[in-house]
């Protein structure tokens, strides 16, 4: 059966029009003078999140208007097989769809800004890898990567695509049966809502092709540690900058908000875009409640090369 491009029979997952600049409101655009006239000179460390890859129509897990989630833990994961089980089914179906996603003008604006020396780092929380789709070099994914997957015995790592091939092998047809039930919707992290539990449970799961051993995405899961290279690295990138600028984020999680406390603790400026709040906003020097690609890719634009 032939997929369009962003999918087949899935909600929350379509093409997305390009974002334009020229939809922020007049609030929105004195703010983000302020913002500019407040890190012009000034050598950024970016830090991203969901709310960027939603124009790409990759759905977040808190923003306004999100559905509620309870994305699966690292613990839960490891201890129950069916579980896995469950995971795995979801994860074929959202895999086969998120690879489809391309970057969108936010994404495009980080690697322009890049380009022309204005970061010293990109920090992302995102796993969908846009940023280097984009053209972005100086990334550090914080939480991992979705098209890699890595065996927890042997510690050896495997494309996603070569998974892919070998659940199809497993499960033939589970993909077109999945999406023409009518029941799967797009989920954050390359997951999807499969509610055929008959189909789900019929899931056979692969192991490592090397130790037989368990396979895991090579993301990090709720209840799980960033590496701690990962985290060095970031803090550099914060170091080596004179303000963070913080971009469709919530920083819900310690693993970003870290760095919003580490560069407020150094006296550094902090701007934080984001539609909703976040817990970064006591510490944020400027805070705008705009969208993330437009804003981006008007300070693109207007922030003098240094």
């Amino acid at each position: 059966m032939e997929q369009q491009r962003h999918g087949v029979g899935l909600t929350g997952f379509a093409s997305m029009p390009a974002v334009n600049p020229a939809t922020l409101s007049d609030e929105d655009l004195e703010v983000l003078v302020r913002i500019r006239n407040l890190l012009a000179g000034t050598r950024l460390a970016l830090l991203t999140g969901a709310g960027l890859s939603t124009d790409s129509g990759i759905p977040d897990y808190r923003g306004p208007g999100s559905a509620p989630r309870s994305p699966m833990t690292y613990q839960e994961f490891i201890r129950d097989a069916a579980n896995r089980r469950r995971y795995w089914a979801r994860n074929h179906v959202g895999w086969s769809h998120l690879r489809h996603a391309d970057p969108n003008q936010g994404h495009r604006a980080a690697a322009e800004m890049e380009r022309r020396g204005l970061l010293s780092g990109l920090i992302t929380q995102n796993v969908d890898r846009l940023h280097e789709d984009a053209g972005s070099f100086n990334v550090v994914d914080l939480h991992g990567r979705y098209d890699q997957v890595v065996c927890l015995d042997c510690r050896r790592t495997y494309s996603r695509r070569l998974l892919a091939g070998m659940l199809e092998e497993l499960n033939p047809g589970f993909l077109e049966r999945a999406t023409e039930s009518g029941l799967v919707e797009m989920a954050p992290d390359a997951d999807s809502t499969v509610d055929d539990q008959a189909l789900i449970s019929s899931f056979i799961v692969a192991v490592c092709p090397a130790c037989g051993g368990t396979l895991k995405p090579d993301f990090v899961y709720f209840g799980e540690n960033v590496p701690i290279e990962r985290v060095e690295r970031s803090y550099a990138m914060v170091d080596d900058a004179g303000a963070l600028l913080v971009a469709g984020s919530s920083l819900a999680v310690m693993s970003g908000l870290r760095f919003v406390r580490h560069a407020a603790r150094d006296g550094k400026p902090v701007v934080i875009i984001n539609r909703g709040g976040t817990r970064g906003d006591d510490r944020a020097t400027i805070k705008l409640a705009a969208g993330v690609s437009e804003s981006l890719s008007w300070l693109a634009a207007e922030l003098p090369d240094l």
